[in-house]
């Protein structure tokens, strides 16, 4: 097992995601309550950071971290950490949304029943000497609706509860199908109609772009009146100036606030409302909770610094443990693939199409279409990975295809990459033999059998005599040893390719040599890793 990785926990979390790592041979570092200007400093000491939500990960440190290859967030919400700058420098970053998701839940529900029936008001009342029975008039929950805003891990489960409280159940929720709706019992509605019909409204998507206040003014002014809100997500997908004058016109009737835009919420004019309930972030905070998302954040780190295990990444699609070793003999290959194409590219690319046939159309294949855009990207783009280089191919307006045949041909497993430029198009295949060591078999439409080593020579040629020879010649000449002579052609006298494996890197003055011949159309050293 490996120990050359290290790790740094920057946030409380519990003693259960140091004792896993450890375990498992990774090197940890637990330093929390670091100033920014400290984890700038120390971050390039670590291939992984484990974080909650006291970190904050700014695009400076990610360009300070020169070995980072994963954020784990133990926790669902990643708005402390820049996404977008650590997808651009190929780092994974990883959450824990199974681990608090029930605890957020319940949370959210004893909030809701809290402020139907003013609980935190009455405790007051009745710990200052008063007995205000008819001032704390409740509502009953059983037959109202609900109307939960987001319904992934955590609002499933709040709609659940919800359903034992004999409430109906509206979501509006653009990922929710129609099919998983009718799997939870809920009916899924736009936003304008949940407004419109919610008793109460609780919020459960995550803070983004897209979300940011996204209930304001125009959303608290339609809704139903009297209608009570409830957020254990995060602050600012609920403005609070708009929920505040909200609150005291009566258009709203209460509001129950695990989360703030800025926390802790000081001279946040919410808290002097009466009919506001107010606690301190506390959705994730049970002990039961503390240990999973801490046990959970540790596991997804070592299976990936370890293994090439991806669980719960926000910007990387996911890979199993069990599927991990099955998948990285095809992900070399389809690595080598991309890499074989982008080597050979010189002009502007506009399209890349991927095809998987036989066994590996049956596998998780988005992991493997990135890696082969990474190798594609690499020879144009410098630090392109499997994290990034689905957004770089988007940022050069490249058009991304992947599919899958049920077909099988010649061989019982093939990957198919077609690059189209301004110029041209190319295709390449490969596929896996016995030994698991990738083969192309294909290039342009003709035949080979070659497998890639560290420094290749690809010829392009006329199918004539001599080609051969001059290649042995010139080649042996400069000295450079032939390891593998892979040769291929469409028919006889026509186009034919060859693919030669030489111990040592190919000189250019020898290039140009062998460019210079009469019958080679196209002569390019290719490295592999």
């Amino acid at each position: 097992m490996s120990t050359s990785c290290k790790v740094l926990i920057a946030d409380k979390m519990s003693g259960e995601a140091e004792t896993i790592l450890r375990e498992r041979g990774i090197g940890v570092d637990v330093i929390t309550g670091m100033e920014p200007a400290a984890l700038l400093a120390s971050i390039a000491s670590y291939d992984g950071l484990l974080i909650r939500s006291s970190s904050t990960v700014t695009a400076d440190v990610l360009a300070a971290a020169t070995r980072l290859k994963l954020i784990g967030r133990a926790g669902i919400g990643v708005d402390n950490v820049d996404v977008a700058a650590a997808t651009a420098r190929g780092v994974v970053v990883m959450n824990t949304p199974f681990g608090n998701a029930i605890t957020t839940a319940e949370h959210a529900i004893a909030m809701m029943m809290a402020l139907a029936r003013q609980i935190a008001s009455a405790d007051r009342s009745t710990r200052a000497g008063k007995w205000e029975k008819s001032r704390f008039v409740g509502m009953e929950l059983a037959g109202k609706t609900l109307g939960l805003v987001g319904c992934g891990n955590i609002g499933s489960i709040v709609a659940s509860r919800a359903q034992g409280l004999k409430m109906r159940v509206v979501v509006a929720d653009p990922f929710l199908s129609l099919e998983r709706a009718r799997e939870l019992g809920v009916e899924r509605v736009e936003l304008a109609d949940l407004l419109a019909r919610a008793d109460v409204i609780s919020v459960h998507t995550p803070l983004n772009d897209a979300t940011r206040g996204m209930i304001g003014a125009a959303e608290l002014a339609a809704a139903k009146p009297g209608v009570r809100i409830v957020n254990c997500a995060r602050g600012g997908i609920v403005e609070e100036g708009a929920l505040r004058d909200a609150l005291v016109s009566g258009q709203v009737a209460g509001a129950a606030l695990d989360v703030f835009s800025t926390e802790p919420p000081v001279d946040n004019p919410l808290l002097a409302l009466e009919n506001v309930i107010v606690t301190p972030h506390l959705g994730a905070s049970t002990a039961e909770a503390q240990e999973n998302v801490a046990r959970q954040v540790a596991e997804q780190a070592a299976d990936f610094l370890l293994a090439g295990a991806v669980s719960n990444a926000v910007n990387m699609p996911s890979i199993t443990p069990e599927e991990a070793p099955l998948l990285k003999p095809y992900m070399a290959l389809a690595g080598h693939l991309g890499s074989f194409a982008g080597q050979l590219t010189r002009s502007g690319i506009k399209a890349v199409s991927i095809e998987y046939e036989g066994h590996v159309a049956g596998l998780n294949t988005r992991p493997l279409t990135a890696t082969a855009l990474a190798g594609l990207l690499r020879p144009m783009v410098d630090s392109v990975n499997a994290v990034n280089a689905p957004v770089v191919a988007q940022q050069r307006d490249i058009a991304v295809s992947e599919t899958r045949h049920d077909r099988r041909g010649d061989y019982p497993t093939l990957i198919r990459v077609t690059v189209t430029t301004d110029n041209r198009s190319r295709e390449v295949a490969g596929t896996l033999f016995a030994d698991d060591k990738p083969r192309i078999v294909g290039i342009k439409g003709i035949r080979i059998d070659a497998e890639p080593t560290n420094h290749m020579l690809y010829i392009a040629n006329r199918d004539v005599p001599g080609i051969i020879g001059f290649l042995g010649n010139t080649l042996g000449g400069a000295g450079l040893n032939i390891a593998t002579f892979a040769l291929g052609r469409a028919d006889a006298g026509g186009d034919a390719i060859a693919l030669i494996s030489i111990d040592q890197p190919l000189d250019r003055e020898t290039l140009t040599i062998i460019r210079a011949h009469e019958g080679i159309g196209q002569a390019e050293s290719l490295t592999f890793d």
